[in-house]
């Protein structure tokens, strides 16, 4: 894999504070890489459920970016792809709908489980709808009230329990033993790795000669589909992914060698995964270019561009690619046409201001 940036120079286990050990990898799965095909086949299975999200540009965007990189960068244009416009308000049903398609009838009838801090929960709940399957949700007792509704809107069954997210995993196990419910994991499964690579697909579509993609990392489910549907149609396009430096699971697990837990700490809880995935962790050593690490200030500086200057409500998570550009933290060439996705905007409204006023100031954004 080629060499990564970090602002520590290395990787390693950060915060000895924090819980850092590795994660038991089921012996009964054999993880690998998620074939292209596999992702065609996915946008078929979900053609016609979900909106096709735009892809648009910001001259301002791409004059900080390049600044802050010592670059011009192509067109005088940052290309933004606006998942934050999808259903539910992020990514997640492209893998959700996915998931629940490849189920079998037996499957369907004994109902899912899911677990997550909102935003997986929600596109399970919405997909589940959608196709007809009883959900079960499980979510942590921290999660944001306005998610937690929106499961409960689109007919979920909500569980809140943990105050950390590994209670709240052990509960998930607890429930799906207990009820004979089929698990549909958050991030770390083929199909839903599947799923998100369709939105790669689009961008391809929209920028067929785009360079460079920036992409948030939680769990890796995102990352690890788009990149494989970039570098697998187009080989020649660098991938990097972004994380928080109080979330860094991905990095973690590169470091080791293996999934690594954590007990994520960032304001963009929705990359708070306590693990990379057995699945997302090798797909983003083999596809990925490097990943960078973020401090929350610096990436509430990207919501608050967002909500100034493409007039656009994000959620932390959903900013976070973004604020690394803005913050030239990404390596970029003279010349590099450049694309990020805006992966989330389901903002959690009454600390909406509290998060705008603790934004970093970004470089040259005054000028």
């Amino acid at each position: 894999m080629p060499s990564r940036q970090r602002r520590s120079g290395e990787w390693g286990c950060l915060a000895p504070s924090r819980r850092c050990d590795t994660v038991p990898v089921d012996p009964s799965t054999t993880p690998g890489l998620v074939p292209l095909a596999r992702i065609e086949a996915a946008r078929e299975a979900i053609a016609g459920r979900l909106h096709r999200t735009p892809t648009h540009s910001s001259a301002t965007a791409a004059r900080i970016a390049g600044a802050a990189a010592g670059v011009s960068i192509a067109d005088s244009r940052l290309y933004l792809k606006f998942e934050h416009l999808q259903k539910t308000g992020t990514f997640k049903p492209r893998a959700t709908s996915n998931k629940l398609a490849s189920l079998t009838d037996p499957e369907r009838a004994a109902g899912i489980i899911t677990v997550s801090a909102g935003n997986a929960a929600q596109a399970y709940a919405w997909a589940a709808r959608d196709r007809g399957i009883r959900a079960t949700v499980v979510m942590p007792l921290h999660a944001a009230p306005n998610r937690v509704e929106a499961c409960r809107g689109y007919g979920a069954e909500v569980v809140l329990h943990g105050t950390a997210i590994s209670e709240t995993f052990a509960e998930l196990e607890r429930r799906r033993e207990a009820a004979g419910l089929v698990l549909c994991h958050p991030f770390d499964d083929p199909e839903v790795i599947a799923g998100n690579g369709t939105l790669g697909l689009e961008l391809l579509e929209d920028l067929p000669d785009v360079d460079v993609v920036v992409v948030a990392i939680g769990g890796g489910g995102l990352a690890s589909g788009v990149a494989t549907a970039l570098k697998e149609r187009r080989p020649g396009i660098r991938v990097w992914g972004v994380e928080p430096v109080a979330s860094d699971a991905m990095t973690r697990g590169l470091a080791a060698g293996e999934p690594v837990r954590i007990e994520p700490a960032s304001i963009a809880d929705s990359l708070g995964a306590p693990y990379a995935g057995a699945w997302t962790l090798p797909i983003c050593r083999h596809y990925l270019d490097g990943i960078v690490l973020l401090e929350d200030a610096e990436i509430l500086a990207g919501v608050r561009f967002a909500a100034e200057r493409l007039k656009q409500v994000l959620e932390p998570a959903g900013a976070a690619a973004l604020a690394a550009l803005l913050f030239g933290r990404v390596p970029l060439r003279d010349g590099d046409r450049v694309a990020t996705i805006l992966c989330g905007g389901n903002a959690v409204l009454d600390r909406y201001g509290q998060q705008l006023e603790a934004a970093a100031p970004l470089p040259g954004a005054d000028r």
